[in-house]
């Protein structure tokens, strides 16, 4: 992570936060797609050193999860 960039500090932290409490949801209520889109957000702002990634595979993991929870219900 590009510790030079504050943006990219603050959204790692936030899209960290909101993974940890997708991943504590997910493991609450036994529902996989949320675990692992928790999962997924929760270990991205180790791996992405970019803003645009960062924000770009959130989205991309926000809307499949959306897109899994509005074709099961």
């Amino acid at each position: 992570m590009d510790l030079d960039h504050p943006a990219v500090l603050f959204s790692g932290l936030l899209i960290g936060a909101v993974g940890f409490g997708l991943f504590l949801y997910g493991k609450k209520a036994p529902d996989l797609p949320t675990l692992a889109a928790g999962c997924a957000l929760g270990v991205l702002p180790m791996f992405a050193h970019s803003l645009v990634v960062l924000w770009g595979v959130t989205a991309v993991c926000a809307g499949g999860l959306y897109a899994v929870k509005r074709m099961g219900a």
